[in-house]
């Protein structure tokens, strides 16, 4: 693809839109309150919305890629900037729970769903060699800026302004892209809509969306018995959907996605591991919020000063690692990167609990931004590399769904381990001090889980004094131990992630 405006033109469009999609995923993780209270809902509601989205973007990320072929890059890519500016523009309109859903959740993602595929395919046509190894380290960094901002941006707002000024700052980059479009040279259809796999596309919606949705329920101790159902039935249909694809090609059929990719080795494992980073980056953008907002009972612009150093770090190593990546093997990049992170999070597993404060989160959350950023600088680009020019859609559209997967496993999963350890804690707590008198664990279980639906709303960490006169001691014991837990799951995660990093080839060379 030809550039206008200067080499480095495209790259400014692509993060642009790189970065107003992945801030709308962090920046109103602290601002649940706010919503409650404007659109007269409850948290359960807000939460529906959030994982709408995430199940959006989840499912439909397979045929956004395909939707390049069939439209067009750059056509794909501004209909979706398009929808996701209608989007921004509905949501910061929003005066019920049922606008912020089709603004939010629907429109912005099915508008990201075109325009995410794009960003990374534009990269690879535009660039090549270090050129394309220091754009993708930018397009990572920005990213992760944006994942990492959103919060401060997000508490910011909401304190001194209100939240809906998030959307329609969103909406002006929106504008911004739309005059700068003109740097993207069009690119014609490569394939028909008659092409469009619509069976593929309805197996892949459905096993994702199941699995998204199993997940999700995790939260919810009394859907755990379905969760089984829920879950296997989604992977049974991937199983059916990858059949279906190998029957498409067998008869010559396009298919949705070009599955020989997944016996791309260097593919395979880049995309594990920018699922695993995915996973343990969401899970911490989420549980720390979770505790400061609710145990040390600072409001949403304090919990974003509190992931401030976080965020620089995981941006300066961004861009540090992409201009280490022409004199040092990404693979080393990942593998270092990962120690970093793993120590980062073996410094936080031991120091919470009711009297943390912001800055004991510093040193170790430092590190853990270290890490990340080193492994952003080089995942998207081993990743993709490694795919032919013919391949890009499809390399794409699947490296994406596993960022979104991941990003919903993060929220679920380190979530659901924090939740679960912090309320047995509580209950075994409460059951062995004898304070609950003859309160069955059953009752005093549900009891616990009416106060937590009420602290989510309230914000503060504290037990009623009706039947917990030691608080503090059963809470601190229990708080620490959940996010014990939860950043030893981190760490198992990024282990797994780093030993995926370990069978890469070594990278090819080129030129330029």
């Amino acid at each position: 693809m030809a550039i206008a405006g200067g080499k480095w033109g495209i790259l400014y469009v692509v993060c642009m839109a790189v970065f107003i999609m992945v801030i709308d995923t962090t920046i109103m993780n602290v601002s649940i309150t706010a919503l409650v209270i404007d659109l007269d809902t409850t948290v359960p509601a807000i939460q529906a919305v959030i994982a709408i989205y995430a199940l959006i973007m989840a499912s439909f990320m397979l045929v956004g890629g395909r939707m390049q072929d069939v439209m067009g890059r750059r056509r794909a890519f501004l209909f979706g900037v398009v929808l996701y500016g209608i989007g921004t523009f509905v949501a910061s309109m929003s005066w019920n729970i049922g606008v912020l859903l089709v603004g939010w959740s629907v429109l912005e993602g099915l508008g990201a769903v075109f325009m995410l595929p794009a960003t990374a395919t534009f990269i690879t046509d535009a660039y090549e060699g270090a050129d394309r190894a220091f754009a993708f380290g930018i397009w990572g960094g920005i990213g992760a800026a944006g994942a990492a901002f959103g919060p401060i941006i997000g508490g910011y707002l909401t304190s001194f302004y209100s939240w809906r000024w998030a959307f329609r700052l969103e909406l002006l980059v929106v504008v911004v892209i739309l005059l700068l479009s003109p740097l993207i040279r069009p690119s014609a259809p490569t394939a028909s809509w008659r092409e469009i796999d619509t069976v593929g596309t309805l197996l892949s919606f459905g096993g994702l969306s199941l699995i998204v949705a199993g997940i999700l329920m995790l939260r919810s101790v009394t859907l755990w018995e379905v969760i089984p159902v829920v879950i296997g039935s989604g992977l049974v249909l991937l199983g059916i959907f990858y059949l279906w694809q190998r029957r498409r090609i067998r008869q010559n059929l396009p298919p949705l996605t070009d599955i020989a990719l997944f016996g791309n080795r260097t593919f395979a494992l880049g995309s594990g591991i920018n699922a695993a980073l995915t996973v343990v980056l969401a899970g911490f953008l989420f549980i720390i919020p979770i505790f400061l907002q609710s145990v040390t009972g600072v409001g949403a612009f304090e919990t974003g000063l509190a992931l401030l150093p976080m965020s620089l770090s995981v941006f300066a190593l961004s861009i540090a690692g992409a201009r280490l990546s022409g004199r040092i093997d990404p693979k080393y990049l990942v593998l270092a990167g990962s120690g970093a992170a793993i120590a980062g999070a073996v410094m936080m597993r031991g120091i919470f609990g009711i009297g943390t404060g912001i800055w004991d989160i510093v040193p170790g959350s430092v590190f853990f931004g270290l890490g990340v950023g080193l492994i952003l600088s080089q995942a998207t680009n081993i990743t993709l590399s490694a795919a032919s020019m013919r391949q890009q859609s499809d390399a794409s559209g699947i490296l994406n769904t596993a960022k979104q997967m991941g990003t919903s496993l993060g929220t679920a999963l380190i979530g659901v381990v924090l939740l679960i350890v912090i309320f047995s804690g509580l209950v075994g707590g409460l059951a062995a001090s004898g304070l609950a008198g003859d309160l069955t664990d059953e009752e005093i279980a549900l009891r616990l889980q009416e106060w937590i639906e009420r602290m989510k709303t309230d914000g503060e960490a504290t037990v009623p004094d009706d039947y917990l006169p030691h608080a503090e001691e059963i809470a601190d014991a229990a708080i620490g131990e959940g996010m014990m837990r939860s950043f030893d799951a981190i760490t198992v995660i990024l282990l797994l992630g780093g030993c995926l990093a370990l069978f890469l080839p070594p990278a090819r060379r080129e030129g330029g």
